[in-house]
């Protein structure tokens, strides 16, 4: 698992008006092999969840992805509003325990939340902002998101997260073991960071999980 200074050197990024919350998790065993007893419910928009997303939150999430020039409308908004759209059509269901941890909390704070399996990347992580060429697959089916002027998650081979969707390439599957947790926050939300870092650290260890928070 990595250190807390291996967490720490993400932080060191140069995005003005980003903050982050980090946290890894080490499961119990495979993501395949596990349940999620206690999770389900929360992925329902009238759970009485610790915190709750609000219109002051969603708009500054949304300056926070314009400030280089990205466009969070449409297909390509932040992960969490997403969630929201999927939750009230009835869409939003369990997929594995890690990724019902980082759903539940993204639904409710309102923050976009990465989760990538620490295993699948290469080298040292990096936080910063896409390349005018930069893209990558983010589902199976093979689509694409442009990554221009997104906040991004890189490893030595390239972007593999963002605050709208996350790369195919790092994605949980059932034999994921380990993973990181990016909380993607305008500055200005840094109380309703620490609360959703808070819950989300604790969801993990409820499920058995060994946590290193950052």
């Amino acid at each position: 698992m990595p250190s807390r200074s291996d967490l720490a050197a993400l932080h060191a990024h140069d995005v003005s008006g980003l903050r982050l919350g980090l946290a890894v998790a080490a499961f119990p065993s495979t993501l395949g092999e596990m349940d999620a007893p206690g999770l389900e419910p929360w992925l329902s928009l009238d759970a009485p969840a610790p915190l709750q997303r609000d219109d002051e939150a969603r708009g500054a999430v949304r300056d926070l992805l314009r400030r280089e020039g990205y466009k969070p409308t449409g297909r390509g908004k932040p992960a969490s509003e997403y969630l929201v759209g999927a939750a009230q059509a009835g869409r939003l269901a369990p997929i594995n325990v890690a990724v019902d941890v980082c759903n539940a909390v993204s639904l409710h704070s309102g923050l976009p939340i990465s989760v990538v399996d620490l295993d699948r990347t290469q080298g040292d992580l990096r936080v910063g902002t896409g390349g005018p060429d930069d893209a990558y697959v983010f589902n199976a089916s093979g689509q694409e998101i442009r990554l221009g002027g997104l906040l991004c998650l890189a490893d030595a081979l390239g972007p593999c997260a963002t605050p709208v969707r996350d790369g195919q390439r790092t994605k949980t599957h059932g034999g994921t073991r380990r993973t990181l947790y990016l909380i993607w926050s305008p500055a200005s939300e840094s109380a309703r960071l620490a609360a959703a870092h808070d819950w989300l650290l604790e969801l993990l260890r409820q499920t058995g999980a060994e946590v290193a928070a950052g």
